[in-house]
């Protein structure tokens, strides 16, 4: 056991390592040098038409052993209240080698840091019992940070995949609600899902809600075609969720040139255009929350094994740009990236309050259907 966490540790000294460099050059040649395959785009057939009926393509599913989105942190009260809804989790970028546009399947290292970063943040729906994140064939970092068609063409892959388990997810619960949630890539990938396979569709009446996080929600390009509106309120049911969270003093500079690269769901650049600012203290669109108002921030141990919950930790308040600025750095772990970006912990900042908010939408999806 203690061998496995000790590969775990590597693993994301690793992630945050490259992902230091790339942001810090973020754009320049070296990091292309560094991050970006120089190979061509290999390509990969699709997966079997029930490969996701194989519970070893999952992370997490009802029935997985080990699951590691039913972590539960030092400090949980016991809490025994239960959600109705099947949640579809996709997990962020844990791929960052050169060697492919995207993450082989059987890739070792790459399955070890997703499992870190589910524990961290799919766990904070752990009232939900029916918890389902695929392994997909993820884009490597790389790709987002070149223009070559090699690029899109691996985030394509990586949608094939997750379109794909969303459809096993989808067939495994036919009448249950539903909540969307990822990060980064994940949450990337989601917002394309949700353009094609919830906006205009039955299943709409079925989503509790979408949290999009670790990736800006153009509220001109992008929301119009989720086909849900913004949760404008706690308990609000049907709707999106979306934050980017840094501390103070920020320098968002290098994310907003980074996240101007992709086209928005309209097909449009997203410009300057601002971003859905959801405050996960308030359940609201913008404003501001204390520290006080946090139930709980997921703080790790030093070997990244654990976790407790710390209350009243950072307080939230969305800024006119749409970031969630959560005031002085605070003391989490290392993985911090450049210009007070805290990214890797856009879910473990709030861990409790995302765990009380899920619980409220389904709650008023159940009352009002």
């Amino acid at each position: 056991m203690a061998r496995k966490f000790l590969y775990i540790i590597a693993a994301l000294i690793v992630v945050v390592f490259v992902g230091r460099i790339a942001l810090t050059f973020y754009g320049t040649d070296l990091a292309r040098v560094a991050l970006v395959p120089s190979r061509g785009f290999e390509g990969a057939p699709p997966l079997p038409a029930n490969a996701y009926d194989d519970p070893k393509l999952w992370y997490s599913r009802p029935g997985v052993a080990d699951d590691p989105a039913h972590f539960r942190p030092t400090g949980l009260a016991n809490d025994t209240a239960q959600g109705q809804a099947a949640v579809f989790f996709v997990h962020p970028t844990s791929y960052f080698e050169r060697g492919h546009w995207n993450a082989p399947l059987d890739d070792a290292g790459s399955q070890a840091t997703a499992r870190q970063m589910l524990r961290g943040m799919a766990s904070a729906f752990g009232n939900f019992p029916a918890i389902w994140a695929p392994r997909y064939r993820q884009a490597t970092f790389g790709a987002f940070l070149s223009d070559k068609p090699e690029a899109r063409a691996a985030l394509d892959l990586a949608y094939r995949d997750v379109a794909q388990a969303f459809a096993a997810f989808v067939a495994a619960n036919p009448d249950r609600p539903i909540i969307l949630a990822g990060h980064s890539q994940g949450a990337f990938l989601l917002k394309r899902l949700m353009m094609d396979q919830v906006a205009g569709k039955p299943l709409a009446r079925r989503v509790v809600a979408a949290y999009l996080v670790g990736w800006p929600i153009s509220l001109e390009h992008d929301l119009p075609r989720l086909g849900l509106p913004a949760c404008a309120a706690k308990g609000q049911s049907g709707c999106v969720v979306s934050w980017l969270s840094y501390a103070q003093p920020a320098d968002t500079h290098d994310t907003l040139a980074g996240y101007a690269r992709f086209s928005a769901l309209d097909g449009k650049s997203p410009g300057n255009s601002p971003f859905l600012c959801s405050n996960p203290l308030t359940g609201g669109v913008g404003g501001s929350a204390p520290a006080s108002a946090n139930p709980g921030t997921l703080v790790p141990d030093a070997d990244a094994a654990s976790g407790k919950l710390v209350a009243a930790m950072v307080p939230a308040r969305c800024d006119a740009s749409g970031f969630l600025l959560i005031g002085p750095p605070p003391e989490l772990g290392p993985y911090v990236l450049p210009g007070n970006n805290f990214h890797v912990y856009d879910f473990p900042l709030f861990w409790s309050a995302v765990r009380v908010d899920a619980l409220a939408r389904d709650a008023a999806w159940q009352a009002a259907k």
